[in-house]
């Protein structure tokens, strides 16, 4: 099995990255890992939509190998019900931030206006779905939402859950994954850990490393298990 690991830094899958090092061998020519019939990729896109997307359409473009794709990273919790470390598996994503705002501060995104078809491919219902999601059950399911401004002030996270009641958690990559893995038919996961409540914005209460520490845990279990 070919795995991609997707990761918009380094630093969110430092310590899965560490273990392939010390575990598989490391092809310097294709950057991959490999130990009999597994082969695990990373890809660091850099952080943000552009950039998640730019790196993934370059990479299906020169290898159709895939069989399997996954995103990892952390991010903010809308749904206060998750704790600060706890890894989730986002089985829906939305582009929150992309349409117009209105002269009464209103967000109209791109099918509200009729410029996209909330049914066209790959959306449904305005959403991307992982329609494989219902064969994972070991981690928790929510849906999330991505955006190019996270949101860390109180009016505005007012709207934001007014618009997207059913989001729970915010990043700004999973849409752009989702979106690249179902145009290119790559099966595909996104799992990420939660280092913070989407609310006005105190750094001093993030808890990264615990985010961090809790996402490379469930990584590298996974990659055991492909891997025998």
């Amino acid at each position: 099995m070919h795995i991609l690991l997707v990761s918009a830094t380094v630093a969110e899958i430092a310590p899965t990255l560490d273990f392939l090092e010390q575990q598989l061998l490391h092809d310097s020519t294709s950057k991959a890992f490999h130990r009999n019939s597994l082969q695990v990729t990373p890809l660091v896109t850099g952080v943000g939509m552009v950039a998640t997307t730019w790196a993934l359409a370059h990479f299906f473009a020169a290898h159709r190998s895939i069989d399997w794709a996954l995103n990892a990273g952390i991010s903010g919790a809308l749904d206060t019900n998750y704790k600060k470390g706890d890894v989730v598996h986002v089985i829906a994503e939305q582009f929150a931030d992309l349409g117009i705002e209105e002269a009464d501060g209103r967000f109209t995104d791109l099918f509200e206006l009729g410029l996209v078809s909330p049914n066209g491919p790959p959306f449904t219902n305005g959403e991307l779905c992982n329609i494989s999601a219902e064969q994972t059950s070991f981690l928790p399911a929510v849906r999330g939402i991505t955006v190019n401004r996270v949101h860390g002030n109180t009016h505005s996270i007012e709207r934001l859950r007014t618009k997207y009641p059913m989001a729970q958690i915010e990043s700004m990559e999973s849409a752009a994954f989702f979106y690249a893995c179902l145009l290119g038919k790559i099966p595909f996961m996104a799992i990420r850990s939660v280092s913070n409540y989407v609310e006005p914005r105190d750094r001093e209460t993030w808890e990264i490393n615990l985010a961090i520490n809790n996402l490379n845990a469930v990584l590298i279990e996974m990659i055991k298990i492909f891997g025998g």
